[in-house]
């Protein structure tokens, strides 16, 4: 019985270490994608986080982003840039794409104004041919009002 309890208690003790340490791995990679934030631009509070194991993989994060605003779109995954593709749809049924930062070289972020209110998809996924990264994408929208 005391072994039973003790091989339990073991378990959720490892489960919760492993639990930690990938949460402060993705904490690391959301902070230095955060740098790509200057202070022209304020965070809309969320991270869109995903685990990716390999480069077949991709997250998919629904947004809203409103008329009237310019946004800053970061993407990160590891301790370097351009280790993360990513790209935005809009959510037609012919899901056209309005940006791939593959076409900027992997560039860590993009800015754009939006004129009207547009439901977007963004998909991000491990560059092939990048250095090894995390497999931890992180991505992150700021904003500032237009004029």
């Amino acid at each position: 019985m005391k072994k039973g309890i003790l091989k339990l208690v073991l378990v959720i003790s490892g489960f919760a270490i492993l639990n930690t340490s990938s949460a402060q791995i993705s904490d690391t990679v959301a902070s230095i994608c955060a740098k790509h934030f200057e202070s022209k631009f304020i965070s809309d509070g969320q991270q869109y986080r995903a685990l990716l194991m390999n480069t077949d993989e991709t997250a998919e994060f629904h947004v809203t982003l409103y008329g009237g605003t310019m946004y800053r779109i970061a993407a990160c995954s590891g301790l370097n840039d351009g280790d993360l593709v990513f790209s935005v749809y809009d959510t037609d049924t012919q899901r056209n794409l309005l940006f791939t930062n593959k076409d900027f070289k992997n560039a860590p972020y993009w800015d754009f104004k939006i004129n009207s209110t547009l439901d977007c998809i963004i998909e991000a996924k491990l560059d092939s041919e990048g250095s090894k990264s995390s497999g931890r994408a992180v991505v992150l929208i700021g904003f500032k009002q237009l004029k």
